[in-house]
């Protein structure tokens, strides 16, 4: 299939599509973190540059100055000398005195430009194909038909590690059925932290009768069941990085291969988790996949493995023992109920072998969805038919686009800030970590997930500190800087939400609304501050506490997302921006 496709996908229409997507998104995102220089000439930015001859070349686009957090948005084309420009690749090279970045990381970035655009070309040909009606699917569906990615970042969809045949088996718009290959993990090279709520029975009563035959196959192995756990790897990840890597344990039989899982998965827009087609019931598995997406690596630090029950099983009890959050706005916790963590010795191989062989079992959607209730990502909020429909349009025809973001802000915002504010808990509730829980199109609530490294407090700060666990530090030798739970710096805390949430999330949605039913950005957050301030009135008791972890504060720290693949990652790279609610007073 891979020899028809790709040609056909790579001279379809969509192409030019994508194409034209990736030059908006890399061009606005650089422009809007100060990392490309550009000058005027009337309505138009131009960036001046030199081709490979030494010749002077022009870019030239229009953009515009958005509302929201002041972002950037490229409304035109990218015309090269007054051309469409046809390659990223190229502009980098050209206009290179132009960017803020290191040559030396330029080759890298290009590299995941020019796959994002491949892999989207293929993505958006299939997608055309199928047709698949958005506004009938359920949840399962939406996390395969919904293949927009990331609507600010340039590389939303490079997966480095996928080549072709691997990008139609496991991308998640393809929904080709995967079955996890099970390892038997010696204990003493493994690590297994289980939710309070987990029974010793937890991972075979999901295998069945696969459960005894493994077991069975361990002892045919020479070896005893009681000293190893069972532990799933995505397949990719087992051809590709596991047999390699852990040669040695194979070969010592400190793990031992079993078998398929008894049923199959599809992936979700993460990619490296899996919902089981046959019973939907089943948990999610979360796996590590060496490969990279959106400029980070998909592997499972050990020690967030670790860290997973431990965190769901707290913010759950701070939701089921506050009033508000139990009874009124009900938000769903999809809790990380086992973590596990094959994590031998590396010593000069440990970044071989770190993060690369884990699992986290997460609780099915499916098992909290009551009568009536459906769920659509975050990331539909902002999808369209193939006909160019938003899939939100009949909800937001019936109810009035005004009544229907109320309503969004007062199941989504309002929790999460109620979780911030009164708790001391941001949830880093980026697009993919967020389901907006509805019925008919009326949101009623919000589910949440991602919690093993998608949370971040300051200790002295908790309403409770004596109810949080004890977490596992981040090692000395785990790379990415960004990637730590506790700080003592408060700010960091606040806008860890207010950059997931309102800058991914609500800021994409008041984008999309200004575009599709002109409603003005700053009338969406009018409205979304106007159901913050409301909540806020029900507790003045936490006036100290809204004072604290002020999501009204005039300038929020953003990550700057692009120019992290520019500049080496020695520390955070952030930029102040205005922050929506505070601009509406």
């Amino acid at each position: 299939m891979t020899l028809d496709l790709v040609p056909a996908a790579l001279t379809a229409p969509g192409w030019h599509t994508v194409r034209r997507r990736v030059f908006r998104q890399l061009v606005s995102s650089l422009v809007y973190e100060g990392a490309l220089k550009t000058r005027q000439d009337g309505e138009q930015y131009v960036v001046d540059g030199v081709d490979a001859a030494g010749a002077p070349v022009r870019y030239s686009f229009r953009a515009v100055r958005r509302f929201g957090f002041g972002r950037v948005s490229v409304v035109s084309d990218v015309l090269r000398d007054g051309v469409q420009a046809e390659s990223v690749t190229d502009f980098l090279a050209e206009v290179r005195g132009s960017l803020d970045a290191d040559p030396a990381l330029l080759p890298g970035f290009a590299r995941e430009l020019e796959e994002t655009l491949f892999k989207d070309a293929l993505s958006e040909h299939v997608r055309r194909e199928l047709a698949v009606d958005l506004s009938t699917a359920d949840h399962d569906v939406l996390e395969s038909a919904i293949t927009d990615g990331h609507r600010y970042h340039p590389t939303y969809k490079s997966r480095l590690g996928f080549d072709a045949a691997d990008n139609l088996a496991y991308g998640p718009e393809f929904a080709r059925p995967v079955r996890p290959v099970w390892l038997a993990a010696h204990r003493d090279i493994t690590e297994v932290t289980a939710s309070a709520t987990v029974a010793g029975s937890y991972v075979d009563d999901q295998l069945g009768e696969a459960a005894q035959d493994f077991r069975r196959r361990v002892e045919q192995a020479g070896a005893d069941p009681q000293d190893y756990a069972l532990v799933p790897v995505h397949p990719w990840q087992w051809r590709q990085r596991i047999a390699r890597a852990f040669a040695d344990q194979l070969r010592r039989r400190q793990l031992i291969v079993l078998g398929e899982d008894p049923h199959s998965f599809l992936a979700q827009q993460s990619i490296r988790t899996l919902a089981c087609q046959d019973d939907p019931h089943r948990p999610y598995l979360k796996l590590s996949m060496s490969i990279v997406n959106t400029s980070t690596s998909r592997g499972l630090a050990a020690h967030t493995v670790h860290n997973a029950p431990l965190i769901s099983d707290w913010l759950h009890g701070l939701v089921a023992e506050d009033a508000f959050l139990r009874d009124e706005v009900r938000p769903i916790v999809l809790r990380e109920q086992l973590g596990i963590a094959v994590n031998p010795p590396g010593g000069l191989l440990q970044e071989d072998t770190y993060g690369a062989l884990a699992c986290i079992w997460r609780e099915s959607l499916h098992r909290y969805l009551e009568p009536g209730e459906r769920a659509v990502p975050f990331t539909g909020l902002t999808a369209c038919q193939v006909d160019g429909t938003p899939l939100i349009d009949p909800w937001v025809r019936e109810m009035g686009a005004a009544e229907w973001v109320r309503r969004v802000a007062r199941v989504s915002a309002v929790p999460l800030v109620h979780l911030l504010c009164r708790h001391g808990v941001a949830l880093e509730t980026h697009a993919q970590n967020a389901l907006l829980v509805h019925r008919d199109g009326v949101p009623t609530r919000v589910a949440l997930k991602d919690f093993h490294d998608g949370v971040r407090f300051s200790r002295r700060h908790l309403a409770a500190p004596q109810r949080c666990p004890r977490l596992a530090g981040t090692p000395a030798h785990h790379q990415n800087r960004n990637s730590f739970v506790e700080t003592d710096d408060l700010g960091l805390v606040t806008d860890f939400l207010l950059d997931a949430f309102l800058f991914v999330n609500l800021g994409e949605l008041g984008i999309f609304l200004a575009d599709h039913y002109d409603l003005a950005e700053r009338d969406f957050w009018r409205l979304v501050r106007e159901e913050l301030r409301a909540y806020q009135a029900r507790f003045p008791e936490l006036a100290a506490r809204f004072a604290l972890f002020d999501v009204f504060t005039p300038t929020v720290e953003v990550e700057k997302l692009t120019t992290r693949r520019l500049l080496p990652d020695t520390e955070l790279r952030l930029h102040t921006v205005p922050n929506p609610l505070a601009e509406v007073d």
